[in-house]
């Protein structure tokens, strides 16, 4: 008799767990977190050393160690990143990170991402520095439209690990550093259609950038500083 109780107790756990399963399928909180949201492009710089035929590598960029991850690093003269893809085809809005390291003994003017066309539409992300210092330039040109985002008195150290963003909305335009706004301003944007990316260069192969990337992510919507990539320079 209580064998039989308890056959019967344990065949409606099994169904009743079985049910549970049906309704709430398990989910992977890790799997989850690392999948960016949708339409979220989220380079690893780390990643394209074996990323196959559709990368194109200049140079011998090299992994460097960023905290307990792994970052690449790029000599200021020949190493690069090319791509054939534009991830900003269309969009009216988007936001535009960096994780990055720019390092002393570099050329003045730097290029550490550029997409679009060489001369036509495009965006680039750029440094200017000094013997000790940096300072950031976001460039935007659509159509007959052009605006740069710089300013020489906003500079940094060189030979730190910053975040930088530059944030795109309906041809509103802001430049952070750390998650502090520095610059912003305005030009009448139609979205960007074609072109390719570059990474630690120009597109052109001009330009070159010494230091270090980790991540780039490149999001369609135009961002706040809470919704940056996790970043603590410590």
């Amino acid at each position: 008799m209580i064998f039989q109780i308890f056959m019967r107790l344990k065949n409606q756990l099994i169904f009743i767990c079985l049910a549970i399963l049906l309704l709430f399928p398990e989910r992977s909180m890790s799997t989850d977190l690392a999948k960016p949201k949708k339409g979220v492009i989220l380079w690893n710089m780390s990643d394209f050393l074996n990323a196959g035929s559709s990368v194109r590598l200049a140079g011998n960029p090299k992994l460097i160690e960023y905290k307990k991850d792994k970052a690449l690093g790029f000599d200021g003269q020949n190493d690069g990143i090319f791509l054939e893809e534009m991830p900003l085809s269309g969009m009216d809005k988007f936001t535009i990170e960096a994780i990055f390291y720019p390092e002393s003994g570099g050329n003045f003017e730097q290029r550490f991402f550029h997409t679009g066309e060489i001369r036509g539409d495009r965006v680039l992300l750029e440094i200017r520095t000094t013997a000790t210092d940096w300072y950031f330039d976001a460039y935007i040109k659509s159509g007959d439209q052009q605006k740069t985002l710089i300013d020489s008195k906003l500079t940094h150290p060189l030979n730190q690990w910053y975040h930088a963003a530059f944030v795109v909305d309906h041809g509103h335009l802001t430049t952070y550093i750390n998650g502090q706004k520095e610059l912003e301003g305005a030009i009448t944007f139609s979205p960007i259609q074609t072109g390719k990316t570059s990474i630690g260069v120009r597109l052109n192969e001009q330009s070159w950038f010494k230091g270090a990337i980790f991540q780039i992510r490149i999001s369609p919507e135009a961002l706040f500083p809470n919704d940056f990539l996790n970043f603590k320079n410590d």
